[in-house]
Parts: structure tokens; C-alpha cells; sequence
């Protein structure tokens, strides 16, 4: 089976006014589209052909395929970004997520700094995360397609699109107003907490 495009998990305007169904039209309609569609090209006729996303993104880094890790990366990093948002979401955590939370970085005030600072201060484009390693939670950046989960031990729990296409039209150059309106308004801790039970 080919890479597919998934469907939003909410309707196109759904997330407005924080991010626009504009936004979400170029940014899953064509941005997230082109992703999928390259990686399916790139793999037609070889041995990843069947492949899951997540063995194409592996292989493609073990065999320093840049080409394909890039368009594989990206496609998997949009799918589980879609996920991360939900409509009236945002503000402080609750579950298990909110007491590891508590435990790891001393409090939501201080992960949530923390995690805006990773995607302010990530140069050009890339993405923030919020991963489970060895039993314990950690906020990390990375350049462009790059995806931490790769390393062994490694369980995404939460992503933040960083890359201009994610924000510009609704916030032009004020990504840190776009990051306090993303942890705000939008993150799914419910879906953060099925990440952690799995990790």
C-alpha cells in the first residue's frame, strides 16, 4: 500500500482563530500532500515499496538517503502533528502526563517555558518536542525533518511545527505568539497521554 495523506482529525476551521482553515488548506492540503506524495515516488518499485512510514524514515536514515528521509520524516512528523491539536484544547495538562510533568520539570509553568523556548529558539525551520526517554520527559528541537525517535529509547509524546508554512499566515514573523497560542489554545493533552502509556 502507498503512503497515504491522513484526514484532518478535525474539521478544516475547527482550530480558528489560533491557526486559520487557510493555514490548514496549504499546510495539510498541499504542504503535507507534496511530503507524502514525493515519498511514495521516491519508494515506487523498490524494497520499501510496502514499506510502514515509520520503517521508511529508519531506513532512509540508516542508508543516508537524504531524499527520502526528508519527504518520510516530514510526512510522519505532519501526521503526528495534526494529532497533538484539538479544538478548545491547550492550558495546563492533566493525567499522568501532568504528574510526570510535575516531576520533570518542576511544574507546567516551567515545561511550558521550556518547550516555548526549544521552538523560539530553533533557527529556521524544524520542530519542538516533548519525548519520554528512559523513564523520564524531555523537551528537544530539530533542524527541518530531523525526528528524535529514531534514537533507540526514544517515545514522541508531543510536536510543535516550527516551519514558517505552520504560522505565517496567521502570525507573519511572531512565531513566540504563534508557540504561546499553540500550548495555550490547541495542544491534545489527551492524545499526549496515549503517547505516554505506550512509552
Amino acid at each position: 500500500m502507498p503512503i497515504t495523506l491522513p484526514d484532518l482529525p478535525y474539521a478544516q476551521g475547527a482550530l480558528a482563530p489560533h491557526i486559520s482553515a487557510q493555514t490548514l488548506e496549504f499546510h495539510h492540503g498541499k504542504h503535507h500532500k507534496a511530503y507524502v506524495d514525493k515519498t511514495n515516488e521516491l519508494i515506487k518499485g523498490g524494497k520499501l515499496d510496502n514499506a510502514p512510514l515509520e520503517e521508511i524514515v529508519r531506513a532512509a536514515e540508516g542508508e543516508k538517503n537524504q531524499a527520502l528521509f526528508n519527504n518520510s520524516a516530514q510526512a510522519w512528523n505532519h501526521s503526528f502533528y495534526w494529532k497533538c491539536m484539538k479544538p478548545g484544547g491547550g492550558g495546563a495538562p492533566t493525567g499522568d502526563v501532568a504528574r510526570a510533568i510535575e516531576k520533570n520539570f518542576d511544574g507546567y509553568d516551567a515545561f511550558k517555558a521550556a518547550f516555548a523556548d526549544a521552538g523560539a529558539t530553533q533557527f529556521g525551520s524544524g520542530w519542538a518536542w516533548l519525548v519520554a526517554r528512559k523513564g523520564k520527559l524531555e523537551v528537544r528541537k530539530t533542524p527541518n525533518a530531523q525526528v528524535p525517535w529514531t534514537e533507540k529509547g526514544v517515545t514522541p509524546l508531543l510536536i510543535m511545527d516550527v516551519w514558517e508554512h505552520a504560522y505565517y499566515l496567521d502570525y507573519q514573523n511572531r512565531r513566540p505568539a504563534y508557540i504561546s497560542s499553540f500550548l495555550d489554545n490547541l495542544v491534545n493533552w489527551d492524545f499526549v497521554n496515549e503517547n505516554l502509556a505506550k512509552a
